[in-house]
């Protein structure tokens, strides 16, 4: 049987005040054509459906139009919540959904939903398992659950209790880690400050295959056959080095598994490009097929008149705009010893020397008293 692991869509996200949607109505049907070409049984998808618990209606037809060209080919989709969607909505008709081999489960209602494929090696068993908390467990089984572990074996535990013949794969959105090393995250994560939400690696000992979901970066976690698919996009600025892919799953016979990765060729990519205003304006020009990329544009001058204006007209799709600052030797002793009488403005002079590492301009200099003399006057009021 194979299978296509995807994860962490983020349907609907704006990164930086720019939308992602046309770039993940592209991926979708990238994972789409890889589906039908790699002839898989399924696709599943671990969680981080959306980014939002209220989408915007676009991204719910995007949705819509991914699962329904998945269903057209006969590929079947599983699919669960992560910690951005919203379990009820999620849930939405999924009875009926299930009779079109579409599988999502939204919210833990105490048992684990179970999916069951036939191929020529036996029965293969998906396992559904929403983003979970301690809260959602202790109400399900009525008892104490102090942890985010705690409460991902409670929600196992009718597995390992009675655990049928086969191979069986596990669909979850948690913080996992192994031997006490934690995965590589990004900015774009909502992780839990002091890993009270981690999930140590030996919970899935008894899964032939763990698709997870929530963090970006494809990553094996412990054992091959623990594994993020990461995010299908850049999301963050931190992911600009990322390698983004689909992770193609063949399960053969009990014990035997191949994992492949897909390389993910974007709409636009998200890149750092860095030096001079004029340089980077003229490489836009001279490769405008790039120009339209997520660009975070590191300048390596100062006092550049409304450079991300300028940039803006051959990047259409510029994010961030950062001057690149020289480190310069700070001398305190003199800028700002207190036992020496300065007045604001030389206070100021001071500052901006050494931060900058040269004087006010005399039209600098006339626009600060202006300032000066407009705060004195509303003090005095």
């Amino acid at each position: 049987m194979k299978f296509l692991h995807l994860a962490d869509l983020h349907l609907g996200k704006v990164v930086l005040e720019t939308p992602m949607l046309e770039n993940q109505r592209t991926v979708l049907k990238a994972a789409v054509d890889a589906a039908v070409n790699h002839h898989v049984d399924a696709v599943v998808m671990a969680g981080d459906i959306y980014d939002r618990s209220v989408p915007p209606a676009e991204a719910v037809c995007v949705l819509d139009d991914f699962i329904s060209d998945l269903n057209k080919h006969g590929i079947a989709v599983l699919a669960v919540s992560g910690n951005h969607d919203s379990p009820e909505r999620l849930e939405f008709g999924s009875r009926l959904f299930s009779d079109r081999c579409v599988h999502i489960a939204g919210y833990y209602s105490g048992t684990l939903r179970k999916v069951t494929f036939q191929d020529d090696y036996g029965q293969v068993h998906f396992h559904l398992l929403p983003f979970i908390k301690p809260a959602m467990v202790r109400s399900a089984f009525g008892e104490e659950i102090s942890g985010t572990e705690e409460a991902v074996r409670a929600a196992l535990r009718d597995f390992y209790e009675n655990e049928s013949p086969g191979r069986h794969v596990l669909i979850a959105h948690q913080f996992v880690c192994f031997g006490g090393q934690t995965p590589e995250t990004c900015d774009s994560e909502a992780i839990s400050v002091g890993g009270s939400d981690s999930v140590d690696i030996s919970c899935f000992d008894g899964f032939d295959y763990v698709a997870l979901g929530h963090l970006h970066r494809a990553q094996r976690m412990g054992r091959d056959t623990v594994r993020y698919a990461g995010s299908p996009l850049k999301y963050s600025l931190s992911e600009v080095r990322h390698s983004k892919s689909f992770t193609l799953v063949t399960l053969l016979e009990k014990g035997q598994i191949d994992i492949e990765l897909l390389p993910i060729t974007p709409l636009h990519d998200m890149r750092r490009i860095k030096g001079r205003l004029d340089d980077l304006i003229t490489a836009a020009r001279e490769n405008p097929s790039d120009s339209h990329d997520y660009i975070h544009a590191v300048l390596t001058e100062e006092n550049v008149l409304d450079p991300a204006e300028r940039l803006r007209q051959v990047y259409p799709n510029l994010i961030h705009v950062e001057i690149e600052q020289p480190e310069r030797e700070f001398d305190s002793d003199t800028a700002f010893d207190p036992m020496v009488h300065k007045t604001e403005s030389e206070l100021f002079e001071d500052f901006y020397r050494n931060i900058h590492g040269r004087d006010l301009t005399h039209e600098q200099w006339e626009v600060i008293d202006k300032v000066m003399e407009r705060v004195k006057g509303e003090d005095a009021e």
